[in-house]
């Protein structure tokens, strides 16, 4: 629960910070962050290299006196990658800056192309140190350490975004010395706040590292890759499919116009991230369960009830976000009447942004069937069925119709993998889900969604009604089982 509650509460905090950004930013330049940020997901999934599953299941393999091999192998593999990217990324940060700029040279995006490679560098350095946490038991240190990170880089925000900007507005000694160095809307401090939290996090992290050796085993280490590369190749996959359209929506459109849809994109998505925090929660919760209660005679059963019931968590999460979008979207107001309105364009999209997440969720609970019976490889194969179809469609979409489009595709890549998972799972490892039952609260979801937002124009009142209607009908298909466990509980 701890290690979860940090993650969620790190997330919570990010979309707080998305209405000091939005007013702050006009969108092209919040679309900047937004494209930077994706590439650094893309990165860190190479740089990790899938060592932390790696690091936890060759703990598994060796006796007690040979961990710290473990530990030690683990991270020089991490070490050396992190310093290779780091050095390259460092010597042609201008010739990178450029590609990002689209030919043009631009001083800051090279200063931005550095100042990742010192953030991803700092942050690849500390997945191994926060697995040997895990390993060794210490939620509570884990969750302290992942909290300052947040906090850290949450307080310099403020401090940039808002202290500074009073300072100079206030004048004397403070402001003056301020105004000299300060520059108005420069999305650069939001990236020096996040190298500052890396390095303190890398520096919380030092006494995991007592002991360590620069001594590489080679064979450890190239036993170590083979089962670390498939987890890798899932992971990357994973990535492109969440991240692939922030990251060519700004190349496959005209320069203004991708920077400033990819900054609404962004924003609007930011709406979405209370979905996207469940799921989060719920995998993190219901991983552990899954396999602790696999030995049971009616597992099965259990876990086809579980899907019903997150299923129909779900959609009303969906139903409830975007019955309310109406007040929802002064998250995203932006600092004047038409910045707003650029913002306020892309609402449309967020109920399919949920229904992305939806699908996500089921796609993670379906997965436990390859799981559960040790068919890891279908992972991968569906995994890469879903990040060629967002690679191959994003090329015909976005160009055609943006953000939009980007949102269709990931649609398209999360629900072909729902759909090989359920038939490859049932096949595999049959699971006696309700089909009928699930897709009917899935389709009554997705109707009372659109209605609330297109037909009834997001009536705030109307949505909720629609709402109040739906937690009803649940309530009555329910009702029996719910009494149910009702008297299992007491």
């Amino acid at each position: 629960m701890i290690y979860g509650m940090s993650t969620i509460i790190a997330r919570l905090l990010y979309f707080v910070m998305t209405p000091l950004y939005v007013n702050k930013y006009p969108p092209a330049s919040y679309g900047v962050v937004t494209q930077m940020y994706a590439w650094a997901s893309m990165i860190n999934a190479v740089l990790a290299f899938g060592m932390e599953t790696t690091f936890f299941r060759y703990l598994q393999k060796v006796d007690e006196k040979d961990k710290p091999k473990v530990f030690n192998n683990s991270f020089i593999v991490i070490a050396v990658l992190a310093v290779l990217f780091f050095v390259t990324a460092f010597v042609f940060a201008g010739t990178i800056g450029t590609w990002l700029k689209k030919g043009e040279y631009s001083a800051d995006f090279e200063r931005y192309v550095k100042y990742f490679a010192l953030i991803l560098a700092m942050d690849a350095l500390a997945v191994v140190p926060f697995a040997k946490l895990r390993s060794e038991g210490r939620p509570i240190q884990f969750g302290v350490i992942k909290l300052a990170n947040i906090g850290i880089m949450v307080s310099l925000n403020l401090f940039f975004i808002m202290l500074v900007p009073y300072l100079i507005k206030q004048g004397g000694a403070i402001g003056t010395w301020c105004s000299g160095w300060y520059r108005d809307e420069w999305i650069g401090y939001i990236f020096i706040s996040n190298i500052v939290a890396s390095a303190v996090t890398l520096l919380l992290l030092l006494p995991q590292m007592k002991g360590f050796s620069f001594r590489p085993e080679k064979q450890l280490i190239l036993k170590m890759l083979s089962y670390s590369s498939p987890i890798l190749i899932a992971n990357i996959s994973y990535i492109i499919n969440e991240n692939l359209d922030k990251i060519v929506l700004p190349i496959y459109l005209p320069k203004d116009v991708g920077d400033q849809d990819l900054g609404i994109y962004g924003a609007v998505g930011k709406l979405a991230m209370f979905l996207s925090i469940f799921v989060q929660a719920f995998r993190l919760g219901a991983e552990p369960f899954f396999f602790s209660y696999s030995k049971n005679a009616n597992a099965k059963k259990t876990y086809a009830v579980i899907m019903e019931y997150f299923v129909i968590v779900m959609m009303l999460v969906m139903l409830g976000i975007t019955a309310n979008i109406d007040w929802l979207k002064y998250f995203i107001k932006g600092k004047d009447e038409v910045t707003r309105e650029l913002y306020w364009s892309g609402l449309f999209i967020v109920p399919l942004l949920l229904f992305n997440y939806v699908l996500l969720g089921i796609y993670m609970n379906l997965s436990v069937w390859y799981k559960l019976s040790d068919q890891t490889r279908y992972a991968l194969y569906i995994s890469l069925v879903g990040a060629v179809i967002t690679i191959v469609a994003n090329y015909y979409l976005i160009p055609k119709y943006s953000y939009v489009g980007a949102a269709i595709v990931t649609f398209m890549a999360y629900f072909s993998m729902v759909v090989l998972s359920y038939f490859w799972g049932q096949k595999n490892y049959p699971i006696p889900y309700k089909l009928g039952k699930i897709l009917a609260y899935i389709v009554t979801g997705i109707l009372f969604s659109y209605l609330s937002y297109f037909v009834f124009q997001h009536n705030v009142v109307i949505g909720n009604g629609l709402l109040i209607v739906y937690i009803a009908g649940v309530f009555l298909m329910e009702k029996n089982q719910l009494k149910q466990f009702i008297k299992k509980g007491a």
